[in-house]
């Protein structure tokens, strides 16, 4: 596909979230509106996104909003008390209200990360840890990446990372320095998506981290020198494969199907 071809579906793709086309408007994080005060939401988005990794979001931010809403297990989302807390009383709050699946995994790394948090950030939180690095995604990625990389198991991870980031930017309104190294995060969605406008070949479908990186590494050239970022396309591609590829106009007399690179 020419590039000038791609970027015009996107355009298509961008507009159709905009007018509500895509189904799904209600995202996972939604499920915070309303239920967490939003000096809170730094802390709780980032904690939450600690354990989005192959798991129902929209069961799992359920989850996270009863559990701030359940006054005595609300510290949970305070990184410098649970970074002072045992595991056996962290497991407790997270099993019930089934923020945690895994009874020892899932605990371990909420610690972690909010240890990580404390040592990273002079004001224990995560707006310390944004504010320290000076709100630089280099930095943060040399932080969360490289030399802390153990306090953020799954967050320090490519996919996570950089949808954290994306969602910092929408639900807090953290304006980014080099916002342009956002890159997309490539889920099954975002693969499938990518695969179906034949950016990619169907063999990254397989989603081997090394799948997922070519994925983002082919929307960073193709989008390179356009309008949009990369990760400006994440949410209408992710919400056009979850409603089953709706026709785009631009297709209406082809068949989508995946170019041969």
């Amino acid at each position: 596909m020419r590039n000038d071809d791609l970027i015009r579906k996107v355009e298509e793709l961008v507009q159709m979230h905009a007018d509500g086309l895509l189904g799904g408007e209600v995202m996972p994080e939604d499920a915070l509106i309303g239920t967490i005060p939003k000096r809170e939401w730094p802390n709780v988005l980032t904690l939450g996104m600690s354990l989005n990794y192959q798991r129902n979001s929209y069961t799992l931010w359920k989850g996270i909003a009863e559990c701030y809403l359940d006054e005595p297990s609300r510290w949970v989302f305070d990184p410098q008390t649970v970074a002072g807390s045992s595991l056996e009383d962290l497991r407790h709050v997270l099993l019930r209200h089934r923020v945690a699946l895994q009874p020892n995994r899932h605990p371990e790394i909420w610690h972690r990360v909010a240890s990580g948090i404390v040592r990273s950030s002079g004001k224990m939180d995560v707006l310390g840890l944004i504010e320290s690095a000076d709100y630089d995604i280099a930095q943060l990625q040399r932080i969360m990446q490289m030399q802390r990389k153990t306090d953020f198991p799954y967050l320090s991870g490519p996919k996570l990372f950089h949808y954290w980031l994306y969602v910092m930017e929408s639900y807090v309104g953290i304006s980014w320095k080099s916002r342009e190294l956002i890159t997309i995060a490539p889920d099954t969605h975002i693969l499938q998506a990518t695969v179906k406008l034949g950016l990619c070949t169907s063999e990254v479908l397989r989603g081997t981290a090394q799948d997922r990186q070519a994925v983002a590494s082919a929307w960073e050239r193709a989008l390179h020198g356009s309008s949009f970022a990369p990760i400006d396309v994440h949410t209408p591609l992710w919400l056009w494969s979850r409603a089953g590829f709706p026709l785009l106009a631009s297709n209406e007399n082809e068949v989508n199907e995946p170019t041969t690179k």
